[in-house]
């Protein structure tokens, strides 16, 4: 059986370290408050720390929503923070949700709040999700802001499908044209160019710049390569710094269409968990906070922190995100002004979310029904003008063979 070392306080209010030996951690813990000791820390001596635990494997976004959900559903029931996660470890049929679930589990019963214990691993649980945690164990309704967190999530993932839906047939038809070119300029212009070679005379400029450029390509390949590869290495580590984030993310929102549909988009977020934290009983201050991490974007979210600080001064919620004109247009401020006024901002959140959510995705259905025309006028275009440049020799093919 395996050996267990534990923390306690006994009823003196003295703390106690020692370890035991127990068939499981449970019993471990029922027979260190059979001696009449409170338990803080209980740890298998024969494993690693509990904060390694759930590191390794892989738990989807849906597992994690479904964990979220559940443990409200438990809480809601009454069942205790600790029995909950208990239920959740034991019920999960993956065995790398089965690990992280008890990891928690472990941190929980050791004493670590449970937003605490969820930041040990930001990967699965982000900031905005520990800080929305975090709100609700300090006003006390915790289950509320985990029914609103796998609401949000699931509305989410939504959103993003419907992003990531628009842009396919776009990426398609781009990496086809890059395909196409491949193909001409490695395979098709090199035969081309060597029938053109055997009868002599001068080619016409587009057709020699065509060849050039497959000359270069079959030459120099492995350099080429390399370059591309040095030039995503080196956007990948400029965007992975603040400043060159920063820079991309100004660009972006500078870009026609894509800016205003980014700028839409993160809207959507902050007034949907702004809406939700206000309406779980989250205060007005901490529910900005979180809600200006829920954005996504650092250059519109800095424009939100002046407008918190301004909040915090005593301006109404409204004058104070006037002069974030990125996000909030004349009419949205207007609708809070009015929310704000009536004591129902909570519901006129979430209802302006819901409405810019559907002229978000009316937005993209019209942007990718522009691009595809576009991305086909381009795709034609490149490939026309290699297939008219090495058609061109043709026309004087007869002259030449005589």
């Amino acid at each position: 059986m395996p050996t267990f070392c534990y923390k306690a306080i006994d009823s003196q209010g003295n703390p106690v370290e020692d370890t035991l030996v127990a068939k499981s951690r449970e019993v471990a813990i029922d027979e260190i408050s059979a001696k009449g000791l409170v338990p803080s820390e209980v740890k298998d001596s024969s494993h690693k720390d509990t904060k390694t635990i759930g590191v390794t494997g892989r738990v989807s976004k849906t597992e994690v929503e479904t964990f979220t959900r559940e443990l409200s559903n438990l809480l809601a029931a009454g069942v205790s923070l600790s029995k909950a996660l208990q239920i959740l470890s034991r019920e999960t049929s993956k065995q790398a949700a089965k690990k992280q679930w008890t990891a928690i589990h472990d941190q929980v019963v050791s004493g670590t709040g449970l937003a605490d214990s969820l930041a040990h691993w930001p990967k699965l649980f982000p900031s905005v999700y520990v800080a929305m945690v975090r709100a609700g164990e300090t006003g006390g309704f915790l289950e509320l802001v985990l029914e609103q967190i796998a609401n949000f999530r699931s509305r989410e993932q939504d959103l993003k499908s419907k992003v990531r839906s628009a842009l396919i047939y776009p990426i398609v038809l781009a990496v086809l044209a890059a395909m196409i070119l491949l193909f001409l300029l490695i395979y098709f212009i090199p035969r081309f160019s060597s029938i053109f070679s055997e009868f002599g005379g001068t080619l016409p400029g587009l057709t020699l710049g065509i060849v050039m450029v497959s000359q270069l390509v079959l030459r120099y390949w492995m350099l080429i390569a390399g370059l591309i590869v040095v030039v995503i290495l080196g956007v990948k580590n400029f965007l992975a710094r603040e400043e060159g984030r920063l820079a991309f993310e100004r660009v972006v929102l500078k870009t026609p269409v894509i800016g205003k549909l980014t700028a839409r988009f993160a809207f959507v977020r902050f007034a949907r968990m702004l809406g939700t934290l206000v309406h779980a009983g989250v205060p007005l201050l901490s529910s900005l906070e979180v809600a200006k991490e829920a954005i996504g974007n650092e250059t519109l979210a800095r424009t939100v922190s002046g407008a918190i600080e301004r909040v915090r001064r005593g301006m109404p919620l409204a004058r104070s995100l006037s002069e974030s004109r990125e996000l909030f247009g004349g009419s949205i401020i207007e609708m809070i002004s009015v929310a704000e006024e009536s004591s129902k901002l909570d519901v006129e959140l979430v209802r302006l979310a819901e409405s810019y959510e559907k002229e978000l995705d009316r937005n993209l259905k019209m942007a990718v029904s522009l691009a595809e025309p576009i991305m086909l006028f381009v795709m034609a275009a490149l490939v026309g003008t290699v297939v008219i440049g090495m058609l061109l020799p043709i026309f004087n093919l007869q002259e030449l063979i005589h």
